[in-house]
Parts: structure tokens; C-alpha cells; sequence
């Protein structure tokens, strides 16, 4: 039996099915999907460690589903983790700057998948500004979203560290990164990071198109700070550019020299889905990958 906190689904019957197997069937809908990567996840039997993350998008499955489906198809192929780390943004604003959950387990339609928390404490130790916190959480979808992607990979066999970040800053990526980090080679874990965000918000198709592709540009070449000068210079409203930079820097710190990149897999927004160009939302599904990993120690 586990101790700490439980954490139940706040927007099940909102972003995604209540009912178990209707939300089975839509995920795998989500696959075959003329915007999906076409076919169901394959859970590879060998581990793919050069990826160390990915970005997905957060909305409703039925506009943003498709899109990420692409991140965890690829998901499958890198075998099983011992833990997700996954990186939400705060819509709330309750609780610290940057929220981890301390342990117990949390539960979807899909069943339960149980919080490490040893890592969850070993990254709030190393961190400056992150604290171990349920408040931000309580009713905050951007990681509760991603929940039951994961179980339908890996069923309730992988173990997972909720994150959500409420300071959106160069220097919070940079302290977050290099907490995951030192938490990663404490601890020993092979871990996977999810990042939780959708893209520009409300702008009509082709100016969200546009100002997405400014900001992924920046992202597929691991340019941290031309990302987030590009985000506030062109108005481009990403939701969750926090844990953005967090995988970006994270991605730079646990590679060798330029060995390390980001490969965009699918990018869509909300028009393309719904036929509504009229106020749309952009989704991306993007990998990091390292060619050679550092050595844990």
C-alpha cells in the first residue's frame, strides 16, 4: 500500500473521457488519427536511452490528442523508464514557484500510477526555488492530462514525478535542469521528461502558425535564450515555456559537446483539427535526443 498523498482526475469528463473504455478508445482513435502518426505505440522491449524528453501539447484531446500522440508513439519505441518526469505549467497560480510532488500516487479512469519519491525529494533538494507541494496541483490539468497517454503505453509499470512550474524564467530552467540532474545521478534512475505545453494561444491560423514557427525554430536549435527573447519580443503566447527551457538546458547539460538535438515530429494547431481558423491554438510534438549520453556517477 502507498503513503502519501492521492491525487484523483479533476478534468476527466472535461479534457478527456471519465469512462475507462471510452477513453481507451479515443487515445487509440487519437493514433489512427489523419493528424496522428498513423498507427498504436509499439512498447519496444529495449531501452532507447538517447532520448531524454519530449514536448506535448495539453488542450483537449479532441483538438490537441492527435499531436501528441506523435510524442508517445515515439515514447514507445524508447522502452520503459524507470520514472516520467513530467514538467506542467501553473494555471492556478497556488502553491510555490515551482511545485513537486512529494509521493503517493495519482489516479486516473486508467487506474494508478504511483510518484517516486525519492527523486521527487532528491530534486527539491537540489533545487533553489522547487518545493515539495500538492497545492499547486490540486487542480491543475496540465499534467493530470498527460496521465493516462502514459498508461496507455505503459500501463501502471512506470513511475512518475509531477512538476508544475509557476515561474517562467532563464534562471528557474537553468536551476530546475540542474536539480533533475544531480537528483538523476544521485539516485541512479533512468528517467524520460515530459513537457506539458501547447503553443501560441488564440490568434487567428496563420498568424499562430507563424509565430510557432518562430518559437520552435528556436527550439529545435537548442537556443535558450532565443527562445524566450523570441516568445516576449513576438507576443507568442507558449503556455509552459517554463518546462521548455527546462528540457532545453537539460538537454545541453547531459550531452557531450553538440552531440545532443531536438527533432520536431508534428506541428498543427487547433484550426486544423476543428476547421475554426478563426482564434486557434498551436500543438507541437518534439523529441530531445542525445547521441551519447554522460556516464551516470
Amino acid at each position: 500500500m502507498s503513503e502519501g498523498p492521492v491525487r484523483y482526475p479533476v478534468v476527466a469528463g472535461y479534457f478527456y473521457p471519465a469512462n475507462p473504455s471510452e477513453l481507451s478508445s479515443l487515445i487509440s482513435s487519437l493514433f489512427k488519427h489523419k493528424l496522428g502518426p498513423g498507427e498504436q505505440p509499439r512498447l519496444s522491449s529495449v531501452r532507447r536511452k538517447e532520448t531524454i524528453g519530449y514536448i506535448v501539447p495539453h488542450a483537449g484531446y479532441i483538438y490537441s490528442g492527435p499531436i501528441a500522440a506523435h510524442g508517445y508513439y515515439s515514447l514507445s519505441l524508447d522502452g520503459k523508464p524507470d520514472t516520467i518526469i513530467i514538467l506542467g505549467t501553473n494555471h492556478t497560480g497556488l502553491g510555490p514557484l515551482v511545485s513537486v510532488y512529494p509521493g503517493g500516487k495519482w489516479i486516473t479512469p486508467l487506474g494508478e500510477l504511483y510518484v517516486d519519491k525519492e527523486l521527487a525529494r532528491k530534486i527539491s533538494e537540489f533545487s533553489e526555488l522547487a518545493d515539495l507541494d500538492t497545492e499547486a496541483h490540486l487542480e491543475e490539468h496540465s499534467v493530470e492530462v498527460q496521465l493516462p497517454f502514459i498508461q496507455y503505453v505503459y500501463g501502471s509499470d512506470v513511475r512518475i514525478v509531477p512538476i508544475v512550474i509557476g515561474l517562467h524564467s532563464i534562471e528557474a530552467a537553468e536551476d530546475l535542469a540542474q536539480a533533475i540532474q544531480k537528483a538523476v545521478r544521485t539516485t541512479n534512475r533512468d528517467i524520460v521528461i515530459i513537457v506539458s505545453s501547447d503553443f501560441n494561444h488564440y490568434d487567428p491560423y496563420e498568424i499562430t502558425k507563424e509565430k510557432d514557427t518562430k518559437a520552435i525554430e528556436k527550439v529545435l536549435k537548442l537556443d535558450l535564450q532565443g527562445f524566450y527573447n523570441t516568445i516576449k519580443e513576438h507576443h507568442i503566447t507558449v503556455c509552459g515555456p517554463g518546462g521548455i527551457m527546462t528540457i532545453m538546458e537539460y538537454t545541453m547539460r547531459v550531452c557531450r559537446g553538440n552531440q545532443c538535438y531536438a527533432e520536431l515530429l508534428k506541428y498543427a494547431n487547433s484550426g486544423d483539427v476543428s476547421g475554426d481558423r478563426s482564434t486557434t491554438v498551436g500543438y507541437a510534438a518534439i523529441r530531445f535526443c542525445a547521441k551519447t549520453l554522460e556516464a551516470k556517477g
